[in-house]
């Protein structure tokens, strides 16, 4: 089963950064293109960067777009996602999953428990 686990959150004030790890077990993550979403309270789940297989394709959401940064490396089978200059809206429960390609919305596995990023001060 395609099983990640994500961690890294916390609470930081705005301005501040973070950096969330999404780690495979019991599959090799670089076999997958790897998306980051997250999930606001009272909000649906948006997905907000991708990475490609080789790591050369990287796309974001226009909201986090120049603050976030994703990358991989494949030797350690984990992903991250490094978040500056965070702001109150960035709240909420992030998670990844394995997809088909950056380009598309198929998703393999299923959601994990995600790790929970809230910007307050």
């Amino acid at each position: 089963q395609l099983q990640l686990v994500e961690s890294g959150g916390g609470l930081v004030q705005p301005g501040g950064s973070l950096r969330l790890s999404c780690a495979a077990s019991g599959f090799t993550l670089r076999s997958y293109a790897t998306g980051w979403f997250r999930q606001a309270p009272g909000k649906e789940r948006e997905e907000i960067s991708c990475i490609s297989i080789s790591g050369e394709t990287t796309n974001y959401a226009d909201s986090v777009k120049g603050r976030f940064t994703v990358s991989r490396d494949n030797a350690k089978n984990t992903v991250y996602l490094q978040m500056n200059s965070l702001k109150p809206e960035d709240t909420a429960v992030y998670y990844c999953r394995p997809k088909l390609s950056c380009g598309s919305r198929v998703l393999f596995g299923s959601w994990g428990q995600g790790t929970q990023v809230t910007v307050s001060s």
